[in-house]
């Protein structure tokens, strides 16, 4: 049976948000990475001298916006839209595209859009269709966060806690002697984290499990930490520290 390979272009003027896709693309063995575009006339000629599959478009790029770029082209391959901006995701339906992608973008997020293109692209394609490959299990390494206008890379090993405040939140990591502190809600960063190995105690608190170093009435301790738990939480992390597992 032959293996489903899609191949793809990543368009985007920052040179990091390619990086990103490049190493996403790369871990997903349906993929396959033909260029990397800095603007919609570079995508255009590699749309030109390949056959492309699947294409992950940037929206705000000089020159031309992705949407206009989009809406232009007479044949168009499957689009997953990879943006900073909310404002084109109405207008992201009209054209049809896979999937709306949010900047910064986890792993997680990506690998699902991902198997999203390929059911879409194995329905055009009913010919060549096989039972799709399982789903990889997401074990990320890290995920990248907006700290002041830059795209900052946080390794989830490092983390030892994280506190909401508002309309931020602060990620304490071992090897940093001050938090990320990045504009978000405690909800987006927890989606980035694997399944296992963190848990939410407070309304405004996760932990990871194994830097637990006490607690005691209801607080948690890591380093000079002090970290509250609510009644809620109380009896799923003792239930945790009672079986070593989350």
């Amino acid at each position: 049976m032959t293996t489903i390979k899609l191949k793809c272009i990543a368009v985007d003027d920052e040179s990091m948000a390619r990086k990103l896709l490049e190493e996403y693309i790369r871990q997903l063995p349906f993929l396959e990475l033909v260029r990397t575009c800095k603007n919609a006339f570079e995508a255009m000629e590699a749309l030109q001298e390949e056959k492309i599959d699947l294409m992950f478009l940037d929206i705000q790029m000089p020159g031309m916006l992705g949407t206009k770029f989009l809406a232009g082209l007479t044949q168009k391959p499957l689009v997953i839209f990879v943006t900073a901006y909310s404002d084109y995701a109405v207008e992201s339906y009209d054209l049809d595209v896979v999937d709306y992608l949010m900047k910064p973008v986890s792993q997680e997020r990506f690998t699902k859009a991902a198997y999203k293109a390929l059911e879409d692209w194995k329905q055009k394609n009913p010919a060549t269709a096989q039972p799709a490959p399982p789903p990889l299990e997401s074990n990320p390494e890290f995920f990248f966060v907006n700290v002041e206008y830059a795209l900052v890379r946080v390794n989830i090993r490092e983390i030892t806690h994280i506190e909401a405040m508002k309309d931020y939140v602060k990620i304490f990591l071992n090897s940093a002697p001050k938090p990320v502190l990045t504009k978000s809600s405690l909800k987006g960063i927890e989606e980035k984290l694997p399944a296992k190995g963190f848990m939410r105690v407070h309304k405004s608190y996760i932990v990871a499990l194994d830097k637990i170093e006490s607690i005691r009435n209801n607080q948690i301790s890591i380093g000079r930490h002090e970290i509250p738990v609510s009644e809620s939480n109380r009896d799923e992390l003792l239930r945790w520290l009672n079986e070593g597992r989350p």
